[in-house]
């Protein structure tokens, strides 16, 4: 399946200020980052704080490394298609300004991270499209070099209807499970539909349709949802602005027009760049948003990142602009429009969730092994960003076990214990199950077997419904 383009100290006891106290840039460009604006990019700051370096990888075209605004900014850059890094098509450059130029420093745009240093992996080939193969050596690269943001402006069309679109790649999901064991967040844009059979389209693109990846829609600038962006109640999680963007470009594709005055920015750049449009450059202020926050406590986990982005969102209504939006969760615009100053707000008054230690554990191969006769697990689970927790547990034949689900409020999950036979969850039929349990909202699940033959059995729990929030699992075997 072709994929294709869609050091410091922390200060973290700055004072809250007022709208017209808060930190603005002296970038002369930052007029024209209207996005940077709607974000509130530095809405929580006086000043501009200074705050641990925060690696955050670029999965896309490349990068022009000498652009003035990068300048200090590039920690490494490499190609996983052939040649050197360089950004011959402009979507990578545009992508990393947005996240990582120079901020303060009187010189062109302001970037909207300024923890965020770059690493930069090149996937697109000349003719636009990705392999899943090198976008995977790309993930596992950055992993290795210390990302802990790792930017996916890129993806294909998802129909889960049609085998031929289905977009899914176990080798992508490998490379992205592997990130999130390392502490690593990945956002993804939610892809457009430019090529999609129908408009609206109610798919999310891989890899934004994975578990743990935050999918990034876009808005315009009167606050209604992009009639390019993909829509799906499940995996779009957030919007950020993603029409008439403004950021950088490789110095080369602007020299095409000279005449331009603005050299090296995107108003100087190809048609399609002068009013950037799509849900790539929504996606990279979801990174540099992640990338504030991890700048401001390098503690945390991807989930709670994640979570703090996804909860602290500007709901979006007809009220802000979003005419088919009614309030709550939506296809359109997931939890909301980003608001950064409000998740850091909410990271100084200690908002965040418990971070769950058995994550990544969403297929066979990743679930947490159950040691002992008696176990007992305190977890979270999500519908709409890990609605699926694995639990591995080994049986002698006629070996009993029992299981018990509890959950709060508001919470419903499920259980399917598998037979050994089963490898994957993508191979999953009803064949395969040796017992499931499912039981009202409220009411403890429950569950019993004995073991018709000895190996390894997958205990599978699930949000039923829409919901998010702890459980309690207790396991005992005989």
């Amino acid at each position: 399946m072709r994929r294709v383009l869609a050091g410091g100290v922390a200060v973290l006891a700055l004072a809250v200020p007022t709208a017209a106290q808060a930190f603005t840039p002296n970038d002369p460009f930052i007029q024209r980052q209207w996005y940077a604006s709607q974000d509130r990019a530095f809405d929580a700051f006086n000043v501009l704080p200074l705050l641990p370096q925060v690696r955050v990888a670029v999965i896309d075209s490349g990068i022009d490394a000498s652009h003035p605004d990068l300048r200090g900014r590039i920690v490494a850059a490499r190609s996983f298609v052939g040649g050197s890094a360089s950004d011959e098509q402009g979507h990578g450059t545009f992508v990393a300004g947005e996240i990582a130029a120079g901020i303060d420093d009187g010189h062109g745009i302001a970037g909207l991270a300024a923890s965020a240093r770059l690493l930069v992996a090149k996937v697109v080939r000349s003719d636009g499209s990705v392999s899943t193969q090198a976008e995977a050596r790309a993930i596992r690269w950055a992993v290795k070099r210390g990302a802990r943001v790792i930017n996916v402006s890129l993806g294909g069309l998802r129909d889960p209807e049609d085998p031929y679109y289905s977009g899914f790649s176990p080798v992508e999901q490998r490379a992205i499970d592997l990130a999130i064991a390392n502490g690593v967040l990945v956002v993804a844009a939610v892809g457009n539909n430019n090529d999609a059979p129908a408009k609206p389209w109610h798919y999310a693109s891989y890899p934004a349709a994975l578990p743990h990846v935050i999918g990034a829609g876009s808005y315009g600038r009167s606050g209604d949802a992009s009639r390019f962006s993909n829509r799906d109640q499940v995996y779009v999680d957030l919007a950020a602005p993603g029409e008439d963007m403004f950021s950088i470009l490789p110095r080369p594709l602007t020299l095409k027009f000279p005449s331009c005055v603005d050299q090296g920015y995107s108003n100087c750049g190809p048609k399609d760049y002068r009013h950037a449009a799509g849900t790539s450059f929504s996606a990279a202020q979801v990174s540099a948003a992640a990338a504030t926050l991890f700048g401001l406590d390098p503690s945390l986990a991807p989930d709670q990142v994640s979570w703090l982005l996804e909860r602290t969102a500007t709901d979006a209504t007809p009220e802000n602009g979003c005419d088919a939006c009614s309030g709550g969760r939506d296809a359109l615009t997931g939890w909301g429009k980003l608001n950064i100053a409000a998740a850091v707000r909410a990271l100084r008054a200690d908002e965040e969730p418990v971070s769950d230690s058995f994550e990544p554990d969403d297929d066979i191969v990743l679930g947490t092994p159950v040691n002992g006769r008696k176990a007992r697990f305190h977890a979270t689970i999500d519908y709409w960003d890990d609605s699926v927790d694995i639990y591995r547990l080994k049986l002698r034949r006629g070996q009993r076990v029992s299981v018990v689900a509890r959950t709060g409020a508001g919470l419903d999950v499920s259980l399917v214990l598998w037979k050994p036979s089963l490898t994957t969850l993508a191979d999953a039929r009803a064949g395969l199950r040796a017992r499931r349990a499912i039981h009202a909202t409220g009411v403890a699940e429950r569950l019993k077997y004995r073991a018709r033959k000895t190996g390894w059995y997958s205990l599978e729990v699930t949000a039923a419904k829409p919901g998010f929030g702890p459980y309690r699992l207790k396991i005992k075997r005989s």
